[in-house]
């Protein structure tokens, strides 16, 4: 297998050249920079990068910007992005498309031998590899995202006649339950989607814009 290495930081870039060397990988180029990583692709066809994902001028996204580049000319080679941390806009943008032959690990993972070899592996035969703490973030960050998970079956029917400007005796009429049990719910939709304010109609129009935005 013919790698490219991404890596600004000389120690990280030697480093992971040595240990993959050991492991019987060819590392055909060791750049450091998102302009390196692109020429380097096309003058060597390897069958893998792993690239940092900030490097110079700016230390932001240099790196995964130059990786998206590669990967949009096709599949290969197999794209490992390194990060210091988790930085959970830079794993949606790698995997937003086609997640094959793609995957995101923190640097820390590299003490793992064993695991680093595999992720290194997988990802070059096509395969998917996002580490356990980015998807554990996303996860979390997806569930905190949708106010509308606390509410139950019936609340979310009662808010989405809300949101088509239905008045709360229609809405009983509407979903054969009483006038005095719709406005029950509504308190209760307000409550879990945390718009309480001293007008009633204004908090019916902060839940309405709740329900619009994550439906």
């Amino acid at each position: 297998m013919r790698i490219v290495i991404a890596e600004d930081a000389v120690l990280l870039r030697e480093g992971l050249a040595s240990l993959l060397a050991d492991q019987g990988f060819e590392v055909v180029a060791r750049v450091d920079d998102g302009p390196g990583l692109e020429d380097a692709v096309s003058a060597l066809d390897p069958d893998l990068a792993i690239v940092d994902v900030r490097m110079p001028p700016t230390f932001t996204d240099e790196g995964l910007r130059a990786a998206l580049a590669v990967r949009e000319r096709g599949k290969r080679p197999g794209i490992l992005v390194l990060s210091q941390y988790v930085e959970e806009r830079y794993a949606v943008d790698l995997i937003g498309g086609d997640p094959a032959g793609v995957g995101y690990l923190l640097k820390e993972r590299v003490a793992d031998v064993r695991q680093f070899v595999a992720a290194v592996r997988s990802v070059a035969d096509g395969g998917t590899v996002i580490d356990s703490e980015v998807v554990a973030q996303l996860l979390g960050r997806r569930r905190k995202a949708d106010p509308l998970d606390a509410l139950t079956a019936r609340e979310l029917q009662v808010l989405a006649k809300m949101a088509e400007g239905t008045s709360n005796t229609a809405i009983a009429e509407d979903l054969v339950i009483s006038l005095g049990a719709v406005e029950k719910h509504i308190g209760s939709i307000f409550s879990k989607l945390g718009v309480e304010t001293s007008s009633d109609h204004h908090r019916r129009v902060l839940a309405v814009l709740t329900y619009l935005r994550n439906h």
